[in-house]
């Protein structure tokens, strides 16, 4: 009886779980979309300060639980170097987000780097900053490596992590596309961790 009621327990309070990659060039604000997710998904999570973050070496874990969903961060660090590992971890997440910093024109054309096979959404960041660039002005840029993109849910969304404007529009974004990718990517159990 004890295993039948644990079983149903154990059914009731299963979450998939998911796990996505946090990319982009180094100074995008990465780390901040992470902490400030975690902070709005994961209650009593007070989260770093944004002055107290610093360029992520290497990377940084975290993860917010969404109705029965759990979705597992992995944020890697953006700089040149570190570039050349992404693909490692790439074979073992069901999304990628692509962070771009939308106030730095200069180095736009470097954010192209896209990925194949598995949602992808580019996330305009820094929004909160006067005269950056807007998804208008984004997605294009973008769209012009499509062929590269493929056939996928792809989708450029703008938002401010340090304010957090944006956030829930683009995890629920990103929830459904995984949902509906499952057949590609079947989330993880926990005991395959």
């Amino acid at each position: 009886m004890y295993t039948l009621l644990y079983g149903f327990y154990k059914y009731l309070t299963q979450k998939d779980e998911f796990c996505v990659l946090i990319l982009g060039l180094d100074n995008a604000g990465k780390t901040t979309y992470l902490e400030s997710s975690k902070t709005k998904f994961n209650k009593n999570y007070r989260g770093i300060n944004p002055s107290k973050i610093t360029t992520t070496v290497g990377f940084n874990v975290g993860s917010i639980d969404v109705d029965r969903v759990s979705l597992n961060f992995w944020d890697l660090g953006g700089q040149s170097e570190l570039q050349s590992l992404w693909d490692k971890y790439y074979s073992e997440c069901h999304a990628v987000i692509y962070i771009v910093d939308s106030s730095d024109r200069d180095r736009m054309d470097e954010s192209k780097r896209t990925f194949a096979g598995i949602p992808l959404l580019i996330l305009a960041n820094k929004q909160d900053i006067p005269d950056c660039m807007g998804v208008r002005d984004v997605k294009p840029i973008f769209n012009q490596n499509a062929h590269l993109i493929g056939r996928r849910d792809f989708m450029v969304m703008p938002i401010s992590a340090l304010t957090g404007d944006g956030i829930n529009e683009g995890i629920k974004w990103l929830i459904e596309s995984i949902q509906r990718n499952v057949d590609i990517r079947p989330p993880k159990n926990v005991e395959d961790y």
